[in-house]
């Protein structure tokens, strides 16, 4: 990474990489001399941004969402990045309830006093249809936090849930909370995230860059550190 010049870039970017970039944006900016400016939030809300008018140098995103982008002309190249499955988290030092099997995974969520999961995020929209599948829809949604978007590890944190439903890799992201596990293999979701430059990029030489910097070899230790893993 070579630039004469620093350049800000503005990245709209998917939850599901916050930890990764926590990793991954320093030593961007270390190496090639620019910074960025990363705004965080579910990879429909930034779609339905998009849609509107927003635009930055680099998406990250869910790959189906920027495949759709990308045919819209609205971003470049798409490079993948990595995957992660959905996951279960409890207060740190809670006890970890059995999730090991489906029918496990029903009874610990009808245990629990208290849930929450995403109304937009990916994760979450795939978990409220895998309660109503479940046959655990109604019971599941009346104890549960429903916010459109976040990390929801902070409602463990804070002590105002028991249980906490999401991307592994934005479970990971919040001090406070301990994975219980993945979802049972039968019933478990991948999201594959994907990044690309906005094809009117301010900056498109250094969007490229990051591009091709977040789907190095090299940064997908970082991925792994996270929850996450190769494609």
């Amino acid at each position: 990474m070579t630039q004469a010049h620093g350049s800000k870039l503005r990245v709209l970017s998917s939850n599901g990489v916050h930890g990764a970039l926590a990793q991954l944006g320093p030593q961007f900016e270390r190496e090639s001399g620019h910074t960025l400016d990363v705004s965080f939030d579910t990879a429909n809300a930034l779609a339905t941004r998009i849609a509107a008018g927003e635009r930055g140098d680099v998406a990250i995103v869910t790959a189906p969402v920027l495949a759709a982008l990308a045919q819209q002309g609205i971003t470049g190249g798409v490079r993948l990045l990595a995957r992660s499955g959905a996951g279960v988290a409890v207060r740190a030092g809670a006890v970890r309830p059995d999730i090991s099997s489906v029918e496990a995974f029903k009874r610990t969520l009808l245990a629990a006093p208290s849930i929450v999961y995403t109304r937009l995020g990916a994760s979450g929209i795939y978990f409220a249809g895998l309660i109503d599948r479940l046959g655990i829809g109604d019971a599941v949604r009346a104890k549960a936090t429903i916010p459109d978007g976040g990390l929801v590890g902070e409602f463990l944190a804070a002590g105002t849930v028991e249980l906490a439903i999401q991307q592994i890799p934005e479970l990971m992201a919040v001090a406070g909370v301990d994975i219980v596990g993945a979802f049972p293999d039968e019933i478990q979701v991948w999201t594959v995230m994907a990044a690309a430059p906005f094809s009117e990029a301010p900056h498109a030489a250094a969007a490229q860059a990051l591009v091709d910097f977040l789907a190095s070899p090299a940064a997908l230790s970082a991925f792994r550190a996270t929850g996450m893993e190769a494609v």
